[in-house]
């Protein structure tokens, strides 16, 4: 079957199988979830072993480390995709909130609700958890899933979505609305964009290159998440014993991810004291450390391994242990590179001084700021979501880390009692 066919017959099936959403209380969502995370616990075996196909067949491969670890089920992470499914289902319904309500002069009555989009497909990249992350957000907030994969984690998503449609056969709700497309023909991404008319919305997550090549391509309405090029800033201002676990949290927490951080700018009031401390903190750490003229004097005086950064530098997303440092001369300086170089993702500002952080805040066009922490907070999980369908980047309907109440559009309900309009 062409893979045309292959994503029309999954996307009619998933269509099918969501008015079994639509039909369902909030309690059978809630009841889902939980069956879904109890699931996924007793199958821990089961995942770690079609993982571990997938792991032998990256290593034989030579994918990048960092890679890898997005990868990587562990007991762990298996155990937390189970907790973030369980969160979420705690969390209340976006489904039917009244959002806006008035009556009109001539009777009519206006009322604006929250309601799902129907079927969205995910597009996504050797990343199993979002498998997981992705379709109890969808089935929450009412909508059916169609998951698009990496071949390289084809083996872990075939499990996962076997394991969440076990969960739901013993409900009321109908297994089918999580599908797994399948990963090992390419065409089946072209097929899923193309798809309108049967896919309502598509979400790209993964690499810079996938995401402009789904929000290029699609026919499908999208929703732009977007590459991490995250920046520290330590201000003048800043508390300096703060500053510097904040940027080895942000950098080497976990440096494969998009809310890493990959520039670290420095007030040049501070950067005598600062930088010694911080650069040999990052090399104890193994960062690999690109750094402008004025950090590499520094470096060098203290006996320091550093490259010379190059312009390209400064807009690389590393996803590995790789991190740009420059002195800048001003608040406003900083502001001026981040605009430059950025990715309107999450931008971060230590500083003691209020008016500063009030300023930094206004001038950084991006989904989050954050004010004396980790870039790391940028996440679903951390933010309350109990877990995320991706981190938008875009100005359109979602911005930031995406839950349940942004996989919902809206319906205007008006009631009248025989108006006719003149």
């Amino acid at each position: 079957m062409e893979a045309t066919a292959i994503i029309a017959e999954l996307a009619d099936k998933a269509k099918l199988a969501a008015r079994t959403l639509i039909a369902a209380s909030d309690g059978d969502r809630v009841e889902a979830l939980i069956r879904i995370s109890e699931e996924i616990v007793s199958s821990e075996v089961e995942i770690l072993a079609a993982n571990a196909n997938d792991m032998a067949d990256a290593k034989r491969d030579g994918m990048a480390e960092s890679m890898q670890d997005r990868l990587l089920l562990t007991a762990a992470r298996i155990h937390g995709m189970a907790d973030g499914a369980r969160q979420v289902s705690k969390l209340p319904s976006p489904l039917g909130k009244t959002l806006r309500e008035s009556t009109l002069e001539n009777g009519l009555h206006l009322k604006q609700i929250s309601v799902p989009f129907g079927v969205v497909g995910m597009v996504y990249e050797a990343r199993p958890n979002v498998t997981v992350d992705a379709a109890v957000i969808l089935l929450m907030s009412g909508n059916a899933a169609l998951l698009r994969g990496s071949s390289s984690a084809a083996n872990s998503n075939e499990v996962l979505v076997n394991v969440m449609r076990r969960a739901l056969s013993k409900t009321n709700i109908s297994p089918d609305v999580i599908q797994l497309v399948p990963s090992t023909d390419r065409s089946t991404v072209a097929a899923l964009l193309h798809a309108r008319g049967k896919v309502d919305l598509v979400i790209p997550r993964g690499s810079a290159a996938l995401i402009r090549t789904v929000v290029d391509d699609s026919t499908v309405p999208t929703i732009e998440t977007g590459a991490g090029v995250c920046h520290v800033y330590i201000d003048s201002e800043a508390d300096l014993a703060k500053a510097l676990p904040i940027v080895l949290n942000s950098k080497t927490h976990r440096p494969s991810v998009c809310n890493a951080a990959e520039t670290l700018l420095v007030h040049e009031n501070v950067a005598e004291k600062f930088l010694p401390v911080v650069l040999s903190a990052l090399r104890d750490l193994k960062v690999k450390l690109n750094v402008d003229s004025k950090t590499a004097k520094v470096a060098e005086a203290n006996k320091i391994a550093v490259n010379s950064a190059s312009e390209e530098n400064w807009s690389t997303e590393y996803n590995a242990l790789e991190m740009n440092v420059a002195v800048v001369p001003s608040l406003l300086a900083a502001a001026d590179h981040i605009a430059k170089y950025g990715t309107k993702h999450t931008e971060a500002i230590v500083t003691q001084s209020d008016a500063n952080a009030a300023k930094f805040v206004a001038l950084s066009d991006s989904a989050a700021v954050m004010v004396n922490a980790s870039t790391r907070f940028t996440d679903g999980e951390q933010m309350g979501f109990g877990a995320e369908i991706g981190i938008s980047n875009q100005k359109l309907h979602a911005r930031g880390p995406m839950g349940l109440e942004q996989m919902t559009t809206t319906t205007w309900i008006v009631t009248g009692s025989g108006q006719i309009r003149a």
